[in-house]
C-alpha cells in the first residue's frame, strides 16, 4: 500500500507539472523547418542572401536578444513549444521546379519537417507548394512573386511578400508622378517623353508573368508598348535581345532578370549604347550585391523595386539593429531577398508561437490567424495578416514595395536611394538616366 500511495503522489505531481508546461512542450525539443533556396548555380548570390537572412532570424529566435524590440527576441526558442529550438534544414533547388520537388518530398518524408520555407524561384515554389499542398505540410513563402501562386485556392500556402502585380504597379504610379512632378528633384515630365516602352524578361513563372502585367499596366495607364520579349534564363549572350530592344526605340526599358542576366544584360546595353531615359529592373538580380559590385558605377541611374534598402535604417530602428547584426555575420546590408527571407522565418516562429503545437491543422489555424504588427518586422510593411477569402488565399494583405535608384553615395561607393513612394524619397531622382 505504501508503495502505491508513492506512485499516485508521483503521478500527482507529474499531472501538476503537465498542467504547467504548454501543450507538446515535453514531446518537442526542436522544430524542424526545411528551407529551399537556390544555393548554386545562376541565382546563388541570390541564394547566399535568403540563407544568412533566415539562418539569421533563427539564430534571434533561438537566443534570447532582449535589446531587439521584436516579440521572437525576447524568448530563447518557441516558448508555447516548451523552448523548443528552432532547426533549419537547407536543401539546393539549382533554379530547377522538378528537383525542388523531389526536395520537398524528401524533406517532408524522410526528414519528417514541421513545415518548409522558400523557394525564391516562383517557379520552383510552385512545384514545392503543390508538394506540401498533397502532403497537408505548411509551406510560407517569403520572396516569390509571381501573382499566380495565391490564386489556386491552396490551404497549406501562405506568402508573407507582396506580389508582382503590387510592384509593377508602383512602377506605373513612378512614371505617372513624373508626369505630374511629384518625383523629388525632377520637373514634370511630358507624357510624350515617357511614352514608348519596351520590355525583356526571362521566360520562366516569374518573368513570363511580369512581362504580362507589363502590358496590362502599360495599357491601364496609357503608355505604347513598342516591345515586348521573352529570354532564356542563364542566356550566354543577350546581343541579339538588346538589338531587338534598341530597334523599337523607347524611352523606358524595364527588365526581369536574375543575377547573371541582369549583369550581362547591363553589360550588353552598354556595349550597344542603348540610351532610354529611364531602365527599371524587376528587383532578383538588379538588386544584388553581385550586380552592384561587378557593374560599379556602370549601374548609376538604374531603378530597381525591393522591399528593402539601406536607407530603411534611417527611419527604422529595429532595421537598423537587424541590419547591424547581419552585416557583421556576411558583410553586406540588408536588401530585398535576405530582408524577406528574414521575415519568412521570423512568420513561421510566430505561428508555431500562436500553434503551441506541430500538428499541420494547428499551425494552419495559427497561420490564418496570424498578425504581425509593421514595428516587429525590418521590411516597411504595415505588417504580416493572411487574407482567408477572396481570389488571393494565404496572401499577406499589408505588405507594400519601394523602388530604388543607384547614386553615387558621400564615401564614394554606389547604393540605392528611395524615390518612391515619393513620400520617403531619401534623394533626388537622376533623370534621364546618365549616357554610358
Amino acid at each position: 500500500m505504501k508503495s502505491m500511495r508513492v506512485l499516485l503522489a508521483f503521478l500527482g505531481i507529474f499531472a501538476i507539472l503537465g498542467l504547467m508546461i504548454p501543450s507538446g512542450a515535453l514531446a518537442v525539443k526542436e522544430v524542424k523547418i526545411g528551407v529551399i533556396y537556390p544555393l548554386t548555380g545562376g541565382a546563388a548570390a541570390a541564394g547566399r542572401e535568403l540563407r544568412a537572412g533566415a539562418e539569421l532570424a533563427a539564430k534571434i529566435a533561438n537566443n534570447a536578444m532582449p535589446e531587439l524590440p521584436m516579440t521572437m527576441a525576447k524568448n530563447a526558442g518557441i516558448q508555447s513549444l516548451g523552448g523548443a529550438r528552432i532547426k533549419l534544414i537547407f536543401k539546393d533547388h539549382q533554379g530547377n521546379p522538378t528537383l525542388g520537388a523531389d526536395l520537398a518530398k524528401k524533406l517532408i518524408l524522410d526528414d519528417k519537417v514541421d513545415g518548409i520555407l522558400g523557394c525564391y524561384f516562383s517557379s520552383v515554389t510552385k512545384t514545392v507548394s503543390a508538394v506540401c499542398e498533397q502532403y497537408g505540410v505548411p509551406m510560407i513563402n517569403g520572396s516569390s512573386t509571381s501573382p499566380a501562386l495565391t490564386t489556386r485556392g491552396f490551404k497549406w500556402f501562405w506568402r508573407t511578400t507582396p506580389h508582382d502585380k503590387w510592384f509593377t504597379k508602383d512602377l506605373f504610379e513612378l512614371l505617372k508622378g513624373l508626369t505630374e512632378g511629384k518625383v523629388r528633384g525632377v520637373p514634370a515630365v511630358p507624357k510624350k517623353d515617357l511614352m514608348n516602352i519596351a520590355s525583356a524578361c526571362e521566360k520562366t513563372e516569374w518573368g513570363s508573368h511580369v512581362s504580362g502585367l507589363i502590358k496590362d499596366f502599360a495599357k491601364e495607364y496609357g503608355f505604347r508598348m513598342r516591345k515586348s520579349l521573352l529570354y532564356a534564363a542563364k542566356s550566354a549572350d543577350l546581343s541579339s535581345e538588346v538589338r531587338s530592344l534598341k530597334a523599337a526605340r523607347p524611352d523606358v526599358m524595364l527588365f526581369a532578370s536574375y543575377t547573371s542576366d541582369a549583369i550581362l544584360m547591363v553589360k550588353t546595353l552598354k556595349a550597344q549604347k542603348a540610351q532610354p531615359k529611364i531602365i527599371w529592373g524587376q528587383d532578383a538580380g538588379f538588386e544584388k550585391p553581385e550586380f552592384r559590385n561587378t557593374l560599379r558605377e556602370g549601374i548609376i541611374g538604374i531603378l530597381t523595386r525591393t522591399v528593402f534598402l539601406p536607407k530603411v535604417v534611417e527611419i527604422k530602428k529595429l532595421a537598423g539593429q537587424v541590419n547591424a547584426l547581419y552585416k557583421a555575420k556576411t558583410g553586406n546590408d540588408l536588401g530585398g531577398a535576405s530582408a524577406r527571407a528574414f521575415t519568412g522565418l521570423q512568420t513561421w516562429v510566430h505561428v508555431l508561437e500562436k500553434a503551441g503545437s506541430t500538428k499541420p491543422a494547428a499551425i494552419q489555424r495559427a497561420a490564418n490567424a496570424i498578425y504581425i504588427p509593421g514595428k516587429e518586422l525590418v521590411v516597411p510593411w504595415a505588417g504580416i495578416k493572411f487574407s482567408t477569402t477572396g481570389d488571393e488565399l494565404g496572401q499577406n494583405v499589408l505588405g507594400s514595395g519601394l523602388i530604388g535608384q543607384y547614386q553615387k553615395q558621400k564615401d564614394g561607393t554606389v547604393g540605392l536611394e528611395i524615390v518612391y513612394p515619393f513620400d520617403v524619397s531619401s534623394a533626388d531622382m537622376i533623370y534621364p538616366f546618365p549616357k554610358w
